[in-house]
């Protein structure tokens, strides 16, 4: 059976090896026909620590990791929007 692969949206990486991702889709309201976001969050695996919040990355499910775990990070699709910051001149 192939892994399934999402992208989504770090909104977390407070956790030792772990970032949660926020993964949107949009569905069709059954009833009224408005396109409507659902959004659901994992828990992926991180071995480095490389990733952080902000940025738009690709899970790969894995086997099971932990109680919640059972995503992995597989690569950085873009890098997260940083904040300006203004230097003294």
């Amino acid at each position: 059976m192939p892994k399934r692969i999402l992208v989504g949206t770090i909104v977390s990486d407070k956790t030792d090896k772990t970032v949660v991702v926020k993964v949107e889709r949009k569905v069709k309201h059954p009833m009224y026909g408005k396109i409507i976001r659902r959004s659901k969050k994992y828990h992926a695996h991180d071995e480095e620590n490389t990733f952080h919040t902000g940025e738009v990355v690709r899970i790969e499910e894995t086997r099971p990791m932990s109680k919640l775990k059972t995503w992995k990070v597989i690569d950085r699709v873009q890098a997260g929007k940083m904040a300006a910051v203004e230097a003294d001149v």
